[in-house]
């Protein structure tokens, strides 16, 4: 397995395709992989290339890709990096990619980890029992940190999202909103970039839409929590959590926490 990080240059008008379209950018990091044909699905419980776009300021986006082979990303180099740059120094061919092995293999349980999650938070629903049931995307910040927070999608997942000390939580605990749980100060858990997408998935030789665009809804999730299955951990990391993995989501990746500043006299 490899982590990859590449960041985009933001100027060029290939960047700015790619970051208009998952659809684009989905079929941009999957011909990383020169062994890997279009057509391939990965099994069920087999690695998969995962993919997630951090904008960490208006300038400054990065890709992260999560591999079970070593990417080739050249391409994305000519296309929306800075060649020039890369050409000059052979040493940096315009992105960097580590093995993420020695990492997944060190994970043990019991360790907490700051996290990133960029994912489709969804759930079935219907009017009455006549209808089947319909994916809809959860649209309020406590419903996104509900679909994460769900015991279930934890157990599952190998992981456990931490709670906040009592001395930091502004709200007491149990407070409900309309009858429903507020999740926002009571967990390490915050709810930052939510985008509406909607774009065409493929289109005919005459450049015309071919069948209903696709639209989804996705959601960033920071926050701190504790490894409690070491093995469904690295399933998680490297399988990915939710739906729409093709366009972005799924990708969960973890930091060591900040250490507090001490402060001197």
């Amino acid at each position: 397995m490899y982590l990859s990080r590449f960041r985009l240059n933001t100027a060029r008008a290939g960047a700015r395709r790619l970051l208009s379209s998952p659809q684009a950018m989905h079929a941009a990091v999957m011909s990383s992989f020169p062994h890997l044909l279009p057509t391939d699905a990965p099994a069920p419980d087999a690695p998969r290339v995962l993919w997630r776009l951090d904008q960490q300021a208006r300038a400054e986006v990065v890709l992260y890709i999560v591999s079970p082979d070593q990417p080739d990303l050249t391409h994305l180099v000519e296309q929306a990096g800075w060649p020039a740059a890369a050409t000059a120094d052979p040493q940096n061919p315009g992105w960097q990619t580590k093995p993420y092995a020695p990492f997944l293999d060190h994970l043990a349980a019991g360790e907490h980890w700051s996290f990133r999650l960029t994912a489709n938070p969804v759930h079935t629903i219907r009017r009455n029992d006549s209808e089947p049931r319909k994916i809809t995307a959860h649209l309020t910040p406590t419903h996104q940190m509900g679909w994460l927070l769900d015991d279930e999608r934890q157990q599952r997942g190998g992981f456990r999202i931490l709670e906040k000390p009592q001395a930091r939580r502004l709200l007491p605990h149990g407070t409900t909103h309309r009858g429903i749980p507020h999740h926002g100060d009571r967990y390490e858990l915050s709810v930052g970039d939510t985008r509406s997408l909607s774009f065409d998935k493929s289109r005919a030789p005459d450049g015309s839409r071919r069948g209903k665009p696709v639209t989804l809804v996705t959601v960033t999730f920071d926050g701190r929590l504790e490894v409690t299955d070491p093995e469904a951990m690295r399933r998680t990391l490297t399988q990915g959590i939710g739906r729409a993995k093709a366009y972005g989501c799924g990708l969960l990746t973890l930091a060591p926490l900040a250490q507090p500043t001490r402060q001197t006299a």
